[in-house]
C-alpha cells in the first residue's frame, strides 16, 4: 500500500485542519521545510494541497510546489483547480498527478477533458459528506451521490481517486473503512484519506486490498511513525 504524506497550504504555511475548517488550523511551518522532513524519512510521494485555493478558488502555490519538487520525490497535488491553465501551470511547476475535486462537479466537461488530456495524471477527488460529494474546500455539500460520481469518473478513463470522509478528516477518529472499500467497488484505486489515526487503521486498509493512504494528522503529532509506517506497509 502506497503511503502519501500530506502537506496542506494554507497562506503560505503548512498547516492541518480539524474536520476540514478553516478556523480550526494548527500551524506546522514552511511547506517546503517539512516537505523535505517527509522525504528524508522515506517517502516516496507527497501529497501537496493548496487550501487558499480550495478555499478562494484561486490557485497559488505552484512556486512553493516548484521548490518541493526539486526533492525528486513525486508530488500529487490539488485545491484551487478550476480551469485547464491552472491544471497545465500546476503541472509544469512540478506535479506528476492532479487531484481535481470541485471542478469535477461545477465543470464537468473541464474534468473530460482534462482526462482526455492528462490521462492517468488525473485524479479524482471525492470528497465525502453523508455520502455527497462536497466541494469549495468542503464548505458546500452538492446532491451528488459520491458512490455514482466514482463510477462515472471510472467510466471517463480515471485510474485513481483521493476518496476523504469528512466526518474523520484531522480528528485521528479512525479511518471509515467501510465507505473507503465500498468506493473501491466503482473499480476506481482508492487512496484512503481523512482520520487515520495509527498502524491498525493501515494495516486494515492494507488487508482489505486499499491502493493507498494519505497521512496528515497522525503523522505530525507522532502517532505514526512515517518512516516505520512505509517499511510495513511495503511487506
Amino acid at each position: 500500500m502506497i503511503l502519501f504524506p500530506a502537506i496542506d497550504i494554507l497562506d503560505g504555511r503548512a498547516v492541518r485542519l480539524l474536520y476540514g475548517k478553516r478556523d480550526l488550523v494548527t500551524d506546522y511551518g514552511d511547506p517546503v521545510d517539512r516537505a523535505k522532513a517527509w522525504v528524508d524519512m522515506g517517502a516516496e510521494v507527497l501529497h501537496v494541497v493548496d487550501l487558499s485555493g480550495a478555499f478562494d478558488g484561486k490557485s497559488a502555490i505552484n512556486r512553493t510546489l516548484e521548490k518541493i519538487a526539486r526533492l525528486q520525490v513525486p508530488v500529487q497535488t490539488g485545491g484551487g483547480l478550476r480551469s485547464m491553465q491552472e491544471i497545465d501551470d500546476r503541472i509544469c511547476a512540478g506535479a506528476s498527478r492532479v487531484v481535481l475535486g470541485t471542478v469535477c462537479v461545477t465543470n464537468p466537461q473541464l474534468f473530460k477533458q482534462a482526462v482526455e488530456k492528462y490521462g492517468d495524471k488525473i485524479v479524482a477527488g471525492i470528497d465525502a459528506k453523508d455520502g455527497k460529494i462536497a466541494v469549495k474546500g468542503w464548505t458546500e455539500k452538492s446532491q451528488i451521490d459520491a458512490f455514482a460520481f466514482g463510477k462515472e469518473a471510472f467510466s471517463l478513463g480515471v485510474k485513481d481517486a483521493v476518496f476523504t470522509d469528512i466526518s474523520k478528516d484531522g480528528a485521528l477518529s479512525g479511518v471509515n473503512v467501510d465507505a473507503t472499500l465500498s468506493m473501491a467497488k466503482t473499480g476506481l484505486n482508492v487512496i484512503a484519506s481523512g482520520g487515520i489515526r495509527d498502524m491498525d487503521d493501515l494495516y486494515r486498509l492494507k488487508e482489505k486490498g486499499c491502493y493507498g493512504a494519505i497521512l496528515g494528522r497522525s503523522i505530525y503529532t507522532g502517532a505514526i511513525a512515517l518512516d516505520r509506517a512505509i517499511e510495513e506497509m511495503k511487506c
